[in-house]
């Protein structure tokens, strides 16, 4: 088996350029994490490195299969220079190491959830999962390996988490479509829920 992250290294790249800047975060008992920071005009992302490595398993399974089992890694954009988001990079990687520590397969549909701003003054604790295939494509790997999906992720404030909870992530989408929220403002309120 090939190792999978040059591979999807060279797929970030291809889709989104040279990386200005990079990180790497390891926490106790895991692999370890980085998080690449590339600009784009006034547009910054941030996709993660190293989710990848392993297929997520269904955490009711007894034994997680080495190789079989979606694999994912998350891209977050926002404007750059209203707020200081490179302090996201921490939060990411939490996220990133989700399924290796606490055994959860992170789906298009999904919350998750930091319990601290993503970044400081943020009004975002948690973001929702996005469906993959518009800004990097998905990296096909050999069989019998899942392909590596590149996830979009939204901010959401604490209000949106609980009205995506009970309305569910489509209806959520919706409001915000309707309302023309520029999901990318690092800066920006809730949207109206009622």
């Amino acid at each position: 088996m090939a190792d999978v992250l040059p591979l999807v290294e060279a797929r970030l790249l291809t889709a989104l350029g040279e990386p200005d800047a990079r990180a790497a975060v390891t926490f106790l008992g895991t692999d370890r994490f980085e998080v690449l920071r590339f600009t784009d005009g006034d547009v910054v992302r941030y996709a993660t490195l190293g989710m990848s490595a392993q297929p997520m398993s269904d955490p009711a399974a007894v034994l997680a299969d080495p190789v079989q089992g979606p694999r994912a890694e998350l891209v977050l954009s926002v404007r750059g220079g209203r707020a200081d988001t490179d302090k996201v990079l921490r939060p990411l990687a939490v996220l990133a190491a989700s399924p290796q520590v606490e055994g959860v397969v992170v789906a298009p549909g999904a919350s998750l959830d930091v319990g601290e701003p993503l970044w400081p003054g943020a009004a975002f604790t948690s973001v929702l999962v996005a469906e993959p295939g518009g800004l990097v494509e998905d990296l096909e790997l050999d069989a019998p390996m899942d392909p590596v999906r590149f996830l979009p992720l939204l901010p959401m404030t604490p209000n949106e988490a609980a009205w995506k909870r009970v309305h569910g992530a489509g209806a959520l989408q919706e409001r915000w479509l309707t309302h023309g929220t520029d999901l990318r403002d690092p800066a920006r309120g809730s949207v109206p829920l009622t």
